[in-house]
């Protein structure tokens, strides 16, 4: 029972320094068992079986939600100049449901009409691409858009304004 308040202590502990889903704090919990050195199988088993009592303790006080989280990281992509398909990839890794990818990234497109484009922007401005003395530095920087999870049609478009 002390290696139980142990954990949720670790994930209390964890969850005041970053903003996590379900799943990754499920992982974060795993990983804390596994490096425990002083159990025996049978007490990490004990112990795996009661992460998701732990979890489910944490969403239902409402201190974990991946809406939430999801959301917030959405947001912080976009201003990092990430593309749709590299957040789409990142909150699944993270472990958000893919239907709640797809919804909230929706709704962003909605609040904000042409984030991709803009973010694609920035990205050019940010890697300097963009001005072209040669068609094989123009492939290099289509190449290094579609990297970093730009479409075609949104590269071309953001390429066509001039870098300062």
């Amino acid at each position: 029972m002390n290696k139980i308040n142990l954990l949720k202590k670790y994930a209390y502990n964890y969850l005041s320094k970053y903003d996590s889903s379900k799943k990754n704090l499920e992982w974060k919990l795993r990983n804390k068992i596994i490096r425990m050195k002083e159990l025996d199988s049978s007490e990490k088993n004990h112990l795996y079986k009661n992460i998701n009592n732990i979890i489910n303790d944490f969403v239902s006080k409402k201190i974990i939600n991946d809406e939430n989280y999801a959301n917030a990281k959405i947001k912080t992509l976009y201003q990092q100049s990430k593309s749709e398909l590299f957040i789409k990839k990142t909150l699944f890794k993270k472990g958000i449901d893919k239907k709640i990818i797809n919804i909230l990234l929706e709704d962003f497109e909605k609040n904000n009409p042409d984030w991709e484009l803009n973010s694609a922007k920035k990205f050019a401005i940010k890697k300097k691409l963009g001005k072209y003395s040669n068609i094989k530095k123009k492939e290099k920087d289509i190449s290094k858009m579609a990297r970093a999870g730009f479409s075609y049609s949104v590269t071309l478009k953001a390429l066509e304004f001039d870098n300062l």
